[in-house]
């Protein structure tokens, strides 16, 4: 495996690249040599400037973290898989390509089903993981992700604002201050930003969260690894009766919603979160 200095700055972190599945995937890496590598997996739409700096950076104070970008988004190449399953198929190669044996997962969102699929189809890969901001195959209200966001998106051209202020936040005081410091933080980098995602990119990953939401339920009873499973308690786009469903289904898992959080709750509770986060991941 390759050496690398122990940056834990998100801002200067270089974009580097891996061959896998015939694709070549976008990545940034961060932190020591030493500790269990850390693989970060992201939203609908997201490239690697949507993965929050706070978080990402706390992480990679003791540990290797990966951000990965999915096929076809940023600067990967490709064309995006209709299916879950084939992300979680890309995924699992990029993983393996890197060199890494044994890693923790985070998947946010359409991140945290790819990291579902991945315990099921590759658990000998996943030390242990956290879904935050999802839900199961089937699970209720994720084949409508698509009607309930265009509008806010909409909501968001028209008042020049971020469509993750209205779609990851509540409309209360707090929500709005939240969503206000957490678009601030994912504009910190200037230098060597990731490609924007075409609008092709984001119509297809939205039929493969279509398709998640329509499947039949997975066996999820059947994954041995220990999981947290996190999100806000006013979740509009995957909504929060997921996170239970998750928790419920899943041995063992544990469940934290945030109050008064919406999709993002992990952004607008970043530091409660990552200190969570890093008590599970060492126990």
């Amino acid at each position: 495996m390759a050496t690398y200095a122990n940056n834990a700055n998100w801002k200067t972190a270089p974009t580097q690249y891996i061959e896998a599945a015939g694709i070549r995937f976008a990545y940034r890496r961060l932190g020591p040599d030493t500790g269990v590598p850390m693989v970060l997996l992201n939203h609908w739409g997201a490239n690697l400037d949507n993965f929050d700096p706070r978080i990402v950076e706390g992480l990679a104070v003791d540990r290797p973290v990966y951000a990965l970008d999915f096929r076809d988004i940023g600067t990967s190449s490709g064309v995006v898989p209709l299916s879950i399953a084939e992300v979680a198929v890309d995924t699992i190669a990029t993983i393996r390509a890197l060199g890494l044996a044994s890693v923790d997962l985070i998947g946010f969102s359409f991140g945290g089903f790819v990291a579902q699929q991945i315990l099921l189809e590759a658990p000998d890969l996943v030390r242990r993981a956290i879904l935050a901001g999802t839900g199961p195959a089937g699970g209720m209200g994720i084949e409508r992700v698509g009607p309930v966001s265009w509008p806010l998106i909409v909501k968001g051209l028209i008042t020049f604002r971020d469509p993750k202020f209205y779609l990851f936040f509540t409309s209360s005081a707090a929500g709005r201050y939240a969503a206000t410091e957490f678009l601030a933080r994912l504009k910190g980098r200037t230098m060597d930003r990731d490609r924007a995602v075409s609008l092709s990119a984001l119509l297809r990953q939205l039929k493969a969260i279509k398709a998640w939401g329509r499947q039949a339920p997975q066996p999820l009873d059947t994954i041995r690894k220990p999981v947290l499973v996190a999100g806000g308690d006013h979740d509009i786009m995957v909504p929060s009766e997921n996170s239970a469903d998750l928790a419920r289904r899943i041995p063992g898992a544990e469940l934290v919603l945030y109050p008064d959080a919406g999709h993002g709750g992990i952004f607008q509770y970043h530091e409660a979160f990552l200190k969570k986060a890093k008590a599970f991941l060492a126990a």
